[in-house]
């Protein structure tokens, strides 16, 4: 949770969007299907002194200013094997089923073997 700046009580509409820009809480109307992009309006003046750099700043759910410090570098990674290590040995592949052999035919005959010819 952030720290509250500006105590304002602003009364919220599940129909508008909140934001902070330049000090001031703005509005503008949530996009709807076929319906045209609605103008932002000013909604309050609370003239705050905003560090961007540092903090995220939002309208709360009592309608107050709050300010969250912003998170540095994302998510971290797993690191890479450095290039003179030897690289990871693979799993070897899963083996598959052993495909079913073809089975003859009824009533065909197997083809005598040649005679050796003295």
């Amino acid at each position: 949770m952030g720290e509250k700046i500006a105590k304002l009580g602003i009364k919220r509409d599940n129909d508008l969007m909140y934001y902070i820009k330049k000090g001031d809480v703005w509005a503008t109307p949530r996009k709807k299907p076929n319906q045209p992009k609605g103008k932002a309006s000013k909604v309050a003046d609370a003239s705050i002194e905003m560090d961007y750099s540092k903090y995220l700043y939002y309208l709360d759910g009592d309608g107050d200013v709050a300010r969250k410090e912003r998170q540095v570098g994302g998510s971290k990674r797993k690191k890479k094997a450095s290039g003179g290590s030897k690289p990871a040995a693979k799993k070897p592949a899963a083996k598959k089923p052993a495909a079913k052999k073809a089975t003859a035919k009824k009533g065909a005959a197997k083809k005598p073997a040649k005679k050796k010819k003295k």
